[in-house]
């Protein structure tokens, strides 16, 4: 049985899943990023606060930080689904247009009393024929939301079982297949479930979720409040028309 790397065996930085340990390891941009504006060191430390089961009460000082701010930009400036427009008609390119200063000045600002926009709501047709609707934020809340992220994904990263692989940094559907392989070969399980909740996040408990992230530790309770609007404002139905059009024009949407 080979030898967990030291990565692994340290608590006090994240962890970074290769696909192929034969490969010489890239930084992914996130990780390349959030080193470019001196924020590793942050998340890495409320990572291993996180392993000690630390309270974590003052958190928006972290969000509204400068360089967390300028991140968020930047990284979801590199998703596709940042061009494509909420209900404001804005994008990405938009923001861009602000210089750092008013742009770190804005989100501080918006943050004081935040007040999430209504999402454009759209569906795109799945493999089975039925419709998938997918909410797209506008911009300025999916630059507020990826600042949120980016403080809370450390902490809960802290707490999240080594072999889960779903909707994690440095994770995929590759690495979830090669633990399946080795549990075939090395401990003889030959069996495996596949399960789908469905319509997850439809119905998923809203309430239930905040108190998770407050046993996590994340006990913030003006973030708590800005957290607890995002799943409740309104939402904008658009015409099945419209979202073929959408699934053709843009079949990566990040919600």
């Amino acid at each position: 049985m080979t030898k967990k790397s030291n990565l692994y065996q340290r608590k006090d930085v994240m962890p970074v899943i290769t696909k192929n340990k034969t490969e010489p390891t890239k930084k992914v941009p996130a990780l390349r990023n959030a080193e470019y504006y001196d924020m590793q060191s942050v998340f890495d430390d409320l990572y291993s606060q996180s392993n000690k089961n630390s309270v974590f009460d003052n958190l928006m000082g972290l969000i509204l930080n400068r360089e967390n701010i300028l991140l968020a930009y930047r990284n979801i400036k590199n998703n596709k689904g940042s061009y494509t427009q909420g209900t404001d008609k804005l994008t990405i390119e938009n923001v861009g247009r602000y210089s750092p200063d008013k742009m770190v000045e804005r989100v501080r600002r918006v943050l004081k009393n935040y007040r999430p926009r209504a999402v454009r709501r759209v569906e795109i047709p799945k493999e089975d024929g039925r419709m998938r609707p997918i909410g797209i934020p506008t911009i300025e809340d999916r630059l507020i939301q990826q600042c949120i992220k980016q403080v809370l994904e450390p902490i809960a990263e802290a707490k999240f079982h080594p072999h889960s692989y779903g909707f994690r940094p440095n994770r995929s559907c590759e690495n979830a297949l090669a633990r399946y392989v080795r549990l075939v070969n090395q401990s003889e399980l030959h069996y495996s479930i596949d399960i789908d909740i469905k319509s997850f996040f439809d119905n998923v408990s809203h309430g239930k979720l905040l108190k998770q992230i407050w046993s996590m530790g994340i006990q913030d309770k003006r973030l708590i409040c800005i957290i607890s609007k995002i799943p409740n404002y309104g939402q904008v139905k658009r015409n099945r028309q419209a979202a073929q059009w959408m699934c053709r024009k843009a079949p990566v949407i990040f919600t």
